[in-house]
């Protein structure tokens, strides 16, 4: 499923809060209005992922685990994941994110090239001149150093890991813009543990999450995210005992004993994808 022409996302509710981010006419024209409020004090993070209407956020098959086969390669998915690099300071993803794309690196040009010029626009207006930090995060230090991401110089890399990851990627030569930080733990490193890191390396308004579900749902126990845009494909992936396929938080269990609510800021339409916008509303 491929969009030949990139229309207009439709606009079918809109909560009227906050100012609206200063969007250049090309994607103004494109998405409508786009308002995030960073909080004082810290980082406003936010999470955009993309599901199958049964719920399935990858696959989970070789060669086949990315968003692109749950989107069907939407390009107004793609649009929007690239509207929202553009606004990040950070971009944070799990180390089985980055092996699902490979080739991958996490900056707005890279996911919707077309819309490049306009992306950079918003970073400029924004006081961006610097590409999002690309933060990977592995508890184990699994992670393949000779990936574009590390290698290719386009983004600066900052490797979240434990101690015992950070021994097993020092072992091998890191390109000067590849940080490591070691943390506390060796199975699971927490969503705050996570932010004080990377606030250490890059001080940051806006923190995008992008997977993947089990760092979502660490995000989400931590009572660490504020906004989610969560695109709903129109496809049914389907699930059997051969293979696990995530939802969209994995490795967390909230309800019914503590279910976490969000509220309807928006929705928009792109062909027969929803463009879904929740706002949650943190514990002090």
């Amino acid at each position: 499923m491929n969009d030949q022409v990139l229309n207009p996302l439709d606009t079918l509710y809109e909560e009227a809060l906050g100012n609206a981010l200063p969007l250049p006419d090309a994607l103004a024209a494109l998405y409508g209005r786009l308002s995030i409020a960073p909080r004082s004090g810290r980082p406003h993070i936010i999470a955009n992922f993309v599901t199958t209407l049964d719920g399935v956020v990858s696959l989970n098959i070789p060669g086949k685990s990315g968003g692109g086969e749950i989107s069907g390669n939407s390009q107004h998915d793609r649009m929007v994941m690239g509207l929202l690099r553009a606004i990040a300071d950070v971009v944070i993803v799990g180390a089985n994110t980055a092996r699902a794309v490979p080739r991958h690196v996490w900056t707005a040009e890279h996911i919707y090239p077309p819309l490049a010029n306009a992306y950079k626009q918003l970073r400029t207006a924004l006081g961006k001149t610097d590409p999002p930090l690309n933060v990977i995060v592995t508890a184990r230090g699994n992670v393949n150093l000779d990936l574009p991401v590390f290698q290719s110089g386009e983004v600066a890399v900052l490797i979240v890991t434990s101690e015992q990851g950070a021994q097993h990627i020092g072992a091998h030569p890191l390109p000067t813009h590849v940080q490591v930080q070691a943390v506390a733990g060796s199975e699971r490193i927490s969503a705050r543990a996570i932010l004080d890191t990377v606030q250490h390396i890059r001080q940051s308004e806006i923190v995008l999450v992008e997977g993947g579900a089990q760092l979502l749902g660490d995000f989400f126990a931590g009572q660490c995210l504020d906004e989610l845009f969560l695109t709903l494909a129109p496809q049914i992936a389907g699930r059997d005992a051969t293979v696990e396929r995530p939802g969209l938080v994995m490795g967390k269990l909230f309800a019914p004993e503590h279910p976490l609510w969000g509220s309807l800021a928006s929705v928009k339409r792109g062909g027969d994808h929803l463009f879904l916008h929740y706002r949650f509303e943190l514990e002090k």
